[in-house]
């Protein structure tokens, strides 16, 4: 059995709580499955940047109350639902409890992503970071206008909890890198908080991983097969994974409008990361070039026909994958 989907904002049940402990049996069709393979190729694309977070993608591809649904029903209690029938029925049953198709089809798209764009990625954020930037920042100023527009009712209560989201985005946008070098209980920590970054839209996760002094402890554990490392990290990450997303399942269920609120603060905050034109301390182009600057003070120039044709871009892609997502909510 699955978690349901939290209601829609739109939808007339939306101000009622909603039962999770009762589940819906999904049966996605091949043709579903393989929608959700490409969106979670979409979120991995997302996650490999530093500063654009999967579950932006997956809140605007329609997915992401399913995401946290699922997560949310992994815990002790799949114990007894695999005791109530045993055996393989009752594995099967403890796979349709956690949606499992659905959570492997997406990771699947997420693991692909990562093994085909990430060196594209990368190499553009090397040579080319304005056009990157560009694409990513048009991609997430359309993403803020489409959730604003879901958010029905706007009260004193949800405009606080959007501001709350927007200055705590900036706010870690703009902290100081720290280049310590980490012990392991500071890289189970950071796992932890890097998880909850990932699946929360705004922030990404390699760039709290950045933040924290441990990307590249985790990328050269990575390179070198430090399991000791990897380990620390991956548990880090699992505890965060299940504490957050149940914390996250609940809100979503009973404070739908609101949470979408403190969740497009989030996003919207971002920008300040994804702005394009960024330089180094001396007002350089390179590796190091983190600082934000108005269009016409960048060295080369602001390329403002490049740089608004890659925006339009973004926003018209997000704009077909948020339309696809309702298409398929629908359906």
């Amino acid at each position: 059995m699955t978690a349901p989907q939290s209601p829609r904002p739109n939808q007339p049940s939306a101000a009622q709580p909603l039962d999770t402990s009762t589940a819906s049996v999904r049966n996605d069709s091949p043709k579903q499955l393989f929608g959700i393979y490409i969106k979670g190729m979409a979120m991995g694309a997302a996650d490999i940047v530093p500063g654009v977070s999967g579950g932006t993608i997956a809140l605007i591809a329609g997915i992401y109350e399913r995401l946290i649904n699922a997560l949310g029903s992994i815990g002790p209690n799949l114990w007894q639902v695999f005791r109530q029938e045993g055996g393989i029925k009752g594995l099967a049953s403890v796979w349709r409890h956690v949606d499992a198709t659905f959570l492997l089809c997406l990771l699947l798209g997420i693991v692909t992503s990562f093994a085909t764009l990430a060196g594209i990625i990368k190499h553009l954020l090397d040579n080319q970071p304005l056009l990157i930037w560009s694409f990513f920042f048009g991609l997430v100023v359309a993403t803020v206008f489409i959730l604003l527009s879901e958010i029905k009712h706007w009260n004193i209560a949800r405009m606080a909890l959007f501001a709350i989201g927007l200055i705590t985005a900036v706010v870690i946008s703009s902290l100081p890198l720290l280049a310590a070098t980490p012990s392991l209980p500071y890289l189970f920590f950071a796992g932890a908080i890097a998880i909850c970054a990932m699946i929360l839209p705004g922030i990404s996760g390699s760039f709290i991983l950045l933040l924290l002094g441990a990307y590249d402890a985790v990328l050269e554990a990575v390179d070198t097969m430090n399991l000791s490392v990897i380990l620390t990290v991956v548990a880090g990450m699992a505890t965060g994974l299940l504490l957050f997303t149940r914390a996250l399942k609940w809100l979503l269920s009973r404070y739908y409008q609101a949470t979408l609120a403190l969740l497009t603060g989030f996003i919207a905050g971002s920008l300040v990361k994804v702005w394009p034109w960024k330089v180094d301390a001396l007002g350089a182009l390179n590796s190091e070039a983190i600082n934000n600057v108005m269009p016409w003070q960048y060295p080369t120039g602001p390329h403002w026909v490049t740089t608004i044709g890659l925006m339009l871009i973004g926003a018209v892609l997000v704009s077909l994958l948020s339309w696809w997502g309702n298409r398929t909510n629908r359906v």
